[in-house]
């Protein structure tokens, strides 16, 4: 009997141990999940996550349109030849840098020739006129002859002077040897973009044997869409970035806007503008050359405020641009407004204040954790 007692006893102290753990378990606040996108300085190191803060601008651009760099109208310079005839030699070939006065080909024509003979014949008849001059003159004087015998000398002595002038000029304008021949010279310094003539070939006044293309300007054809076309006025500044410079600084080229054209393009729905910028050293990567498409941001002339950040602070999420804000430790993905991206950064004019810290890098690691 009393071992059955005390046997009670022990079952009813087990049942009411585990009842209180049980209670005190469901007392007991659980742990609440982290938000998407905290991380501490530990897991930023490990996924390689950086951040800089979004910088204050007096100006941000008014927008990013493509464009492509051509060379303006007076760039081009056609090397032609005053007198058919044939090339001896020629000395350049496409592509190649010529200083001006070089000599770009040696032509032979029958033409110098035969202005060389006949400006020696109207010097031997401009001698004879004046010998007769001088006489007639000296004999009207004495009144051995009437005095418009006189005159008449002196009437043929300047058409002989005439002739004589006239025949120097073409003998200057052929700029040829005793033999014929010519040498055709780069009229400016520059590159030599078409060569159309080939030794022994045929060479004409009609067609250029050479175009020389002067590398020290160009121009931009802008495309700009619909809802820039009542912004951009002619003087407006732009910026071509044409790629990486040295030391892995992005290299920016400015210049303005010339022109706009005064009608849309139905089939593009853009409106042309041309722009010019300078000149950038061929020894640097990415240098201007023509026929080079690239990205121009436009300026303005309006002193709207926003920020700057790195370019690589900026992604894409379906249609909108984001950047990601350091907020403590957590990271939100939050929509700007991009106006423009020049030398490396982009401007915000929308979403973004002066001194928030936005990720530069590991960016898809963190649209990964954000995304729901």
């Amino acid at each position: 009997m009393a071992r059955r007692i005390i046997l009670s006893l022990a079952l009813c102290s087990a049942f009411a141990l585990a009842a209180g753990c049980s209670d005190q378990a469901a007392e007991e606040p659980q742990e609440k999940a982290a938000p998407a996108g905290t991380l501490d300085a530990e897991q930023m190191k490990r996924l390689g996550i950086t951040t800089a803060p979004a910088q204050a601008v007096d100006q941000v651009p008014l927008g990013t349109v493509p464009g492509q760099v051509t060379l303006p109208p007076e760039a081009r310079v056609a090397v032609t030849s005053n007198f058919p005839g044939a090339a001896v030699r020629v000395y350049v070939i496409e592509g190649q840098e010529v200083k001006r006065g070089q000599p770009l080909a040696l032509v032979r024509a029958a033409e110098p020739l035969q202005i060389r003979g006949e400006l020696a014949r109207t010097q031997a008849e401009l001698d004879l006129a004046e010998a007769r001059a001088r006489r007639l003159a000296q004999l009207a004087k004495e009144g051995v002859i009437a005095e418009a015998r006189s005159e008449e000398a002196q009437a043929a002595l300047r058409q002989a002077r005439a002739s004589v002038s006239e025949q120097q000029r073409l003998a200057s304008l052929a700029g040829a040897g005793a033999d014929g021949t010519m040498t055709l010279r780069a009229p400016i310094s520059g590159r030599v973009a078409h060569v159309a003539v080939e030794t022994g070939g045929p060479v004409d006044g009609m067609t250029a044997p050479f175009v020389i293309e002067n590398a020290s300007a160009y121009s931009v054809d802008l495309q700009l869409p619909e809802r820039l076309a009542q912004s951009v006025r002619p003087g407006m500044t732009v910026e071509v970035e044409l790629g990486t410079g040295e030391y892995g600084k992005p290299l920016v080229v400015g210049g303005k806007i010339l022109s706009v054209a005064p009608s849309l393009d139905p089939m593009t729905r853009s409106i042309m503008a041309k722009a010019s910028i300078g000149a950038a050293p061929n020894s640097i990567q990415g240098g201007l050359v023509a026929g080079k498409n690239v990205m121009v941001v436009i300026a303005g002339q309006s002193a709207q405020p926003g920020v700057a950040v790195p370019s690589a602070a900026v992604t894409r999420v379906g249609a909108d641009d984001m950047v990601f804000v350091r907020s403590g430790n957590r990271f939100v993905s939050r929509k700007v407004t991009v106006s423009g991206q020049a030398a490396g950064r982009a401007y915000i004019s929308a979403g973004l204040k002066a001194g928030e810290a936005v990720a530069v890098s590991g960016i898809a690691e963190l649209k990964a954790m954000t995304a729901e």
